[in-house]
C-alpha cells in the first residue's frame, strides 16, 4: 500500500505518485514514549510503572517507562512466547520430552529459588514444564523448555536476544532463560560476562513483551489465571500455587478487577515486579510495576500499586470499541490518487479499543495520509486513522506523536492509464 501527503497539483507530485513510502510495524518499541504520561495523575509506590491497551499500545499511564531495572521472573514470558512459536512451527509438540541436565538439577532443586523438584534421568513433557514455569515461576522447569527449543542456554539466550530486538526492543540485558542472575544458574552461566549480573529491561518494553504474547498466544491466559496446578512426577505430586496473587482465591484478588495474568518478578536488586492483565468494560489493558517494596515473601506491595494502576486507567478512561467495517464520522472515505474512482469509503481494518479520557469531551479522528494510489483493493489497509480525545492527541507505545489505528478500503478501484493521468494533472482533477 503506498500513501502521499499531497501539497501541489504540481509534477513533481505526480512524480511522487508512483514513489514508495513504507509503513511501519504494528506495535515496536518508538525511541522515545511520552514523557511521564500521567505520573502526576497517580502516586505509585514503585521504581517505574506503565499501563497500555493490550492490542493497539495505546498510553494509559506512564512513569519512568524507559528507565532499565532488573525484570527477574518476568523474563520468563519471553521463554514461554518461544516455546510456543516453536509448538506453533512443528518443532515442538505439547507431548514433547526432556531430561533436566545436572546443571538444571542444581537449579530446581535449590530451596532458595522458586521451583518444582525435577530429579534425575526423569522425563517431562513441554506442557508440565510450561505450566510450571507460569504458574509456581519454576527456575529449572524455564531452563527445561530453553534447552528443548534451542539445545543449550547460551543458544536460547542468543535467541530470545534476537526475538526482543525483531519487536524494537534494543536496550534489553539478557542473560538467562529464567531470569535468575547469571552466576545463580551454575555451568549454565552466560559466558564471558560476571556472575553478578542480571536480565535488565524497561517497563516499556516488557509492556511490549507482554502484547506480543497474549496478541500472537492469547491461549497463554488458560494457563497465567489458574491460581493452583499439581505438577505430577512418577507418584510424586507437587502443589503448584501462582505468584500472581491476584487472581481469584487467591489473598490479593479484586472481584471488581478480575485478573488473568501475567507474571510476577522478585531478586534482591529488581525488588518485586509484575506485569499484569486484565478486561473490563470491554478494554483489554496490560499494566507493568517494578521495583516496588519486597520486604518478605509475604509483601503484597507489587500488587497494591497494580490495582492502584488498574483502578486509575478504569477511572480515567472510557474503552470505545469499532467494530471492523466501521467508519468514524469525519474521516469515512479516502482519496484516490490515479484510480478510476478518485475515493473509496473506509472503515476500521479489525476490532479495535481506543481509549477515551473522560475529562475530554469525545474521540475523533483523522486520516494519516491525503490519499491512497491505485489500484485499491477491498479490503486491503487503505489508510491510517490519527485519534484524539477533544484537542489531546492520543499515543501509543509505537506512535509516541500520535496513535494510529488501520483503515481498510470497503470497496475497489483499477488504475486509470497513461492518458487520464496527464489530463488530470493538467487539468487538476486528481
Amino acid at each position: 500500500m503506498f500513501f502521499r501527503n499531497r501539497i501541489k497539483k504540481t509534477l513533481i507530485s505526480l512524480v511522487a505518485a508512483i514513489s514508495l513510502v513504507g509503513v511501519g510495524s504494528a506495535f515496536t518499541s518508538a525511541p522515545v514514549l511520552a514523557s511521564q504520561y500521567s505520573e502526576n495523575q497517580l502516586n505509585l509506590n514503585v521504581k517505574s510503572a506503565i499501563a497500555v491497551d493490550s492490542q493497539t499500545g495505546q498510553i494509559l499511564y506512564a512513569k519512568n517507562e524507559d528507565k532499565d531495572l532488573p525484570i527477574a521472573s518476568m523474563t520468563k514470558l519471553i521463554t514461554i512466547y518461544l516455546t510456543l512459536e516453536a509448538i506453533k512451527d512443528k518443532r515442538l509438540s505439547w507431548n514433547t520430552t526432556i531430561k533436566p541436565t545436572d546443571a538444571i538439577l542444581k537449579v530446581a532443586n535449590n530451596s532458595e529459588y522458586s521451583n518444582v523438584p525435577l530429579q534425575k534421568n526423569h522425563t517431562y513433557t513441554i506442557r508440565q514444564l510450561f505450566e510450571a514455569t507460569l504458574i509456581e515461576s519454576a527456575n529449572g522447569a524455564a531452563m527445561c523448555l530453553a534447552n528443548a527449543v534451542a539445545g543449550n542456554q547460551k543458544e536460547f539466550v542468543d535467541q530470545m536476544r534476537d526475538k526482543v530486538k525483531s519487536w524494537g526492543i534494543k536496550d534489553a540485558k539478557i542473560y538467562t532463560s529464567c531470569g535468575l542472575p547469571n552466576g545463580n544458574v551454575g555451568a549454565d552461566a552466560y559466558p564471558g560476562v560476571s556472575k553478578n549480573i542480571e536480565n535488565t529491561m524497561s517497563a516499556k518494553d516488557m509492556a511490549i513483551i507482554g502484547m506480543h504474547l497474549i496478541n500472537d498466544y492469547p491461549e497463554v491466559l488458560n494457563t497465567t489465571k489458574l491460581a493452583h496446578e499439581d505438577f505430577k512426577d512418577g507418584n510424586k505430586t507437587t502443589k503448584m500455587d501462582n505468584f500472581n496473587w491476584m487472581l481469584k482465591g487467591l489473598s490479593q484478588y479484586d472481584s471488581n478487577l478480575q485478573v488473568d495474568g501475567l507474571k510476577t518478578g522478585t531478586t534482591d536488586k529488581a525488588g518485586a515486579c509484575f506485569i499484569g492483565t486484565v478486561s473490563k468494560n470491554g478494554g483489554r489493558i496490560i499494566t507493568v510495576v517494578m521495583g516496588a517494596r519486597h520486604q518478605d515473601g509475604t509483601d503484597p506491595s507489587r500488587f497494591i500499586e497494580t490495582k492502584k494502576l488498574m483502578n486509575y486507567v478504569y477511572n480515567s478512561y472510557t474503552p470505545v470499541t469499532f467494530k471492523t467495517g466501521e467508519a468514524i464520522t469525519g474521516a469515512t472515505t479516502t482519496k484516490v490518487i490515479n484510480g478510476d474512482k478518485q475515493s473509496v469509503k473506509i472503515g476500521i481494518d479489525s476490532p479495535v479499543t481506543v481509549w477515551d479520557p473522560k475529562d475530554n469531551k469525545s474521540i475523533s479522528a483523522s486520516l494519516k495520509y491525503d490519499a491512497i494510489e491505485a489500484p485499491v483493493k477491498k479490503g486491503q489497509v487503505a489508510n491510517y486513522y490519527e485519534f484524539k480525545s477533544g484537542k489531546e492527541k492520543l499515543v501509543s507505545i509505537s506512535n509516541t506523536k500520535q496513535m494510529t489505528v488501520k483503515a481498510q478500503a470497503m470497496s475497489s478501484t483499477a488504475e486509470v492509464n497513461w492518458f487520464v493521468k496527464v489530463w488530470r494533472w493538467i487539468t487538476g482533477e486528481n
